[in-house]
């Protein structure tokens, strides 16, 4: 149960953050409003690392299904753990979720960018075509699941930096990859905004556009399991 709710705890640190960083940037009369990507960016990558940094020791943080899965897929993870893990991750994004439009309430209102609402919560690419976007979330999560492989190897002895160079990694690809599709790279993070958006009373909302809301929980999972077998694929060779 520790694990759990450590997985819970934090990846409603890493939504609330995370969402937070963009409501800050997308929201009218926010004192961040219109930063840019480069923000946007940063804050995830910080929203992860503290979010490690404070449920690690306990949980391994996952905070993201994709990771979970993966890490099941090659052994280094029980798959008992999974569907609990999966769960708190998903509940701690929508809580998370929730305390980003309770901060953030009166800007929501003040703002009328329906699609700017909705990408506070959930991922959304620039130009629609489910089978790229399927590819960009495929290949964005396998090098999330590579770098924190890498990282975590005992060569690298990174101790308690470890957090912080995931969080570097999140930043990493978010500058790289994220333009196409938003870098969901997670379902969790994604599926449980995108239902808090789906329940919230928000003013003058759009749809949850559940017609994409399949692609970053299905891609990621297929994109981090990848990641971690191509992996364990080259330390083979190399040990």
């Amino acid at each position: 149960m520790a694990m759990y709710l450590a997985e819970f705890l934090g990846t409603l640190i890493l939504i609330l953050l995370g969402d937070g960083v963009v409501a800050n940037v997308v929201l009218k009369k926010s004192k961040g409003e219109n930063s840019g990507w480069i923000v946007i960016a940063t804050g995830w990558g910080l929203a992860v690392a503290m979010a490690v940094y404070v449920t690690g020791w306990i949980s391994g943080a996952h905070i993201n299904p994709a990771v979970t899965v993966a890490l099941a897929a090659i052994g280094d993870f029980s798959w008992d753990l999974v569907p609990g893990f999966i769960l708190a991750q998903v509940i701690g994004a929508f809580c998370g979720a929730v305390l980003v439009y309770l901060t953030y309430k009166n800007h929501f209102d003040a703002t009328d960018d329906k699609n700017g609402k909705l990408g506070v919560f959930a991922t959304a690419p620039e130009i629609r075509n489910i089978k790229w976007n399927i590819i960009t979330e495929i290949i964005g999560t396998a090098m999330l699941l590579i770098g924190i492989l890498g990282i975590g190897h005992g060569n690298n002895n990174t101790g308690a930096l470890g957090a912080l160079l995931v969080g570097f990694l999140v930043w990493s690809i978010g500058l790289s990859l994220g333009g196409p599709t938003g870098y969901a790279i997670n379902p969790a993070r994604d599926l449980g905004p995108r239902i808090a958006h789906a329940l919230l009373p928000i003013k003058d909302k759009r749809d949850s556009d559940w017609g994409y809301g399949w692609v970053p929980v299905a891609a990621p999972i297929i994109g981090g399991v990848l990641g971690a077998f191509i992996y364990k694929f080259f330390l083979n060779m190399w040990m």
